[in-house]
């Protein structure tokens, strides 16, 4: 049996909770990596999401950034917080294993406006990434990086490339970063299968009818071990749950391992 996981930022779990108990109802996941909570951990609706047939991991904030695992299986080994800077307090990551994988959910920095302090945090933030990246590459074992990267890695994964250029999402050295965490010799699962597709997104802004337009921008993404994409089977974007009412700006990402 394949091992279906999804990456989803929900953009509030509460405020979305319908939508995601809808959609893990209907696609039935067997992993979800949650991105921007926007809860603290005791206020995570964990009844529900246990009603619905789920573990979850949870690293909260109150009213911002927050990352979560769901599993139909049990997770151990359930560890928060990216390695590297002890006085960082923003809840952007949590790895746990399942089944014989690691993996991990991220919610990346979105670091604008660049240039500023926001932007550097966003560089210091993916040079951390690369370094874990690099232990558990050391380790052998089979993981994943999923989440709410916010990078568009080239100008096929945005509508409008000369209006972006200048955003942190799509600036040369964000991208360079991001390509950086890549070469160390993982996969990103989309492009692995989509080589060459333009007009595929997995967030559209709120403002001014980008999702009407389908004006968006692919800023979800999965990063494999070489152990875990030997496994890949499938991997394609869920736009469902972004036409829903009260949807999040952001849509399912999911892939199958085999």
């Amino acid at each position: 049996m394949g091992l279906r996981i999804a990456t989803w930022n929900v953009n509030s779990v509460r405020a979305r909770l319908g939508n995601v108990l809808d959609w893990l109802g209907s696609f039935a996941p067997d992993v979800v990596l949650l991105q921007e909570i926007k809860c603290q951990d005791h206020d995570f609706p964990r009844l529900e999401i246990e009603a619905a047939g789920y573990h979850a991991a949870v690293h909260g904030q109150k009213s911002y950034n927050g990352v979560a695992i769901l599993s139909r299986a049990p997770m151990s080994d359930v560890t928060s917080r990216l390695p590297g800077d002890e006085t960082d307090e923003q809840a952007r990551y949590i790895e746990a294993t399942i089944g014989g994988w690691r993996l991990a959910s991220l919610y990346l920095p979105n670091g604008n406006p660049a240039p500023g302090d926001k932007f550097d945090y966003k560089l210091a933030w993916m040079a951390r990434l690369k370094r874990r990246a690099q232990a558990l590459l050391a380790q052998g074992v089979p993981f994943l990086l999923g989440g709410d990267f916010n990078i568009c890695p080239t100008d096929d994964d945005v509508y409008d490339p000369p209006n972006w250029r200048d955003d942190a999402l799509c600036r040369p050295d964000s991208r360079a970063a991001y390509r950086a965490i890549v070469n160390l010799g993982l996969t990103e699962a989309f492009r692995a299968l989509h080589p060459g597709e333009k007009g595929r997104y997995s967030f559209w802004d709120y403002q001014a009818g980008a999702w009407q337009r389908d004006e968006g921008l692919r800023i979800d993404h999965f990063l494999l071990s070489p152990q875990a994409a030997d496994h890949l089977r499938a991997c394609d974007i869920d736009k469902g749950p972004r036409g829903k009412e009260k949807a999040s700006d952001h849509t399912p990402v999911w892939i199958e391992l085999g």
